[in-house]
């Protein structure tokens, strides 16, 4: 059963075909990691090069090797459109070939299509892009598991078939306008990196007050002492996937790593786990404590605002509970800048570091001025950062707004929704 296109038939009195009618679909090269004697060394495109909205993005090249034949058979030319044929986050991503890539070839997790002389590969990239961006890709490929858009599935995909010259207008259309569009994200873009420099440099002026945590001196007006001189700092439990789950033990939702986010927690996606009575007593979670990313985006953190009985945190997580008289938004901040700064990798050692264990977060040194300064800086911080989040959340949107609109007029311009193609 064939799977229904999202805009029904076209407006324009187009005829109907595949992607077929328009260009040669071909699979490229497994990888080849040796020479067999008489091979070339050369660049290939590979899925990582096509990014969204038909960019592509050639700064990450990588070489294998390819027999002269594979070379010209499985060359790239301006003309051609590059589509993804595999991965969960990418597949059916499509991009134009705007010149010849003299001496590349692809790897098999790309499709060629060689538009034909009688077509404009242009059009049939916008009109993938749109498809892509409806859902209809991921419906037709039907997926079980690993997603795959085949040369077959992908030289089947139906589309509208308008004039050499049709698509040549609709095209140098879409050209200007999404060229226009682009340029407004990317402005929007750039705003939004200042405004993140800008909260940054806001935070590291209040929390370390110009003095270098890899090299504090007598001078610092401040002193500098370890995170477990005021804090009490847990581990959370070990996931038990397949261990038995005793009478007394309690399924618990519990925080992992993933939920914790600079925004605050995630709880869109929660797991459970069994927890014993006492793993519940000491592993609970309560209003001021710090959650602490352990693994993968270390020292990435969050104060609880709030007591969450009935929950509990896994090993990707340090708790880190106030003993003293100190602030936990004032640790939030400064563990957010020794993150950003690369403080945290330097100090805890001397090298990027895997896991952020309980014993590097208890001896990482922080500035630690009197509670009522941390409270201080912590609420001026929380204000201002709050005008900046706003301002960063309200020009997201904007982005959001504008890439919608580009796709709604690629959509109307590829289906005939819209007539420009007049003279043509």
């Amino acid at each position: 059963m064939s799977t229904p296109l999202p805009w029904g038939d076209t407006q324009k009195p187009w005829a109907f075909g595949q992607v077929k009618h328009l260009g040669s679909v071909t699979l490229g090269k497994m990888l080849q990691a040796k020479d067999t004697g008489q091979d070339v060394l050369a660049p290939y495109m590979r899925a990582a090069n096509v990014q969204p909205d038909g960019v592509l993005s050639l700064d990450d090249v990588k070489k294998m090797w390819f027999s002269p034949g594979e070379l010209n058979s499985l060359s790239l030319r301006q003309g051609d459109v590059v589509v993804v044929e595999g991965g969960q986050g990418g597949f059916g991503r499509a991009a134009y070939v705007g010149e010849d890539l003299d001496g590349w070839g692809f790897q098999n997790s790309i499709n060629r299509i060689r538009s034909s002389a009688d077509s404009d590969g242009r059009f049939l990239a916008y009109y993938l892009i749109a498809l892509r961006a409806t859902g209809f890709i991921r419906r037709y490929c039907n997926i079980v598991s690993m997603p795959h858009l085949t040369a077959e599935k992908l030289a089947a995909i139906p589309l509208p078939l308008p004039s050499g010259l049709e698509q040549c207008a609709i095209a140098d259309h879409l050209d200007r306008e999404t060229m226009e569009i682009d340029s407004l994200i990317a402005a929007q873009e750039r705003f939004v990196r200042r405004l993140h420099e800008r909260r940054d440099g806001l935070v590291e002026h209040h929390i370390l007050r110009g003095v270098d945590p890899l090299h504090v001196g007598t001078q610092s007006p401040v002193p500098f002492l370890p995170v477990g001189r005021n804090y009490e700092v847990v581990l959370g439990k070990m996931l038990d996937a397949g261990k038995e789950v005793r009478p007394t033990d309690k399924m618990l939702p519990y925080v992992r790593a993933a939920n914790i986010q600079d925004s605050g927690l995630a709880l869109e996606d929660v797991r459970e786990m069994p927890y014993s009575p006492s793993e519940i007593r000491r592993l609970d979670l309560r209003a001021g404590d710090v959650l602490v990313v352990e693994g993968g985006s270390v020292g990435t953190s969050v104060v609880l605002g709030e007591d969450m009985p009935g929950w509990s945190f896994q090993k990707t997580v340090n708790r880190a509970r106030p003993t003293g008289q100190v602030d936990p938004r004032f640790l939030a901040y400064t563990l957010r800048i020794y993150r950003d700064r690369g403080i945290i990798s330097v100090l805890g050692n001397k090298s990027t570091i895997a896991h952020f264990t309980a014993e590097k977060l208890r001896a990482l040194r922080i500035p630690s001025p009197p509670l009522a300064d941390q409270r201080q800086i912590a609420d001026h911080l929380d204000r201002e950062t709050a005008k900046i989040n706003k301002l960063i959340a309200e020009t997201r949107r904007h982005m959001g707004l504008a890439k919608e609109r580009r796709i709604a007029l690629v959509t109307a311009a590829v289906t005939g929704q819209i007539d420009i193609t007049k003279g043509a």
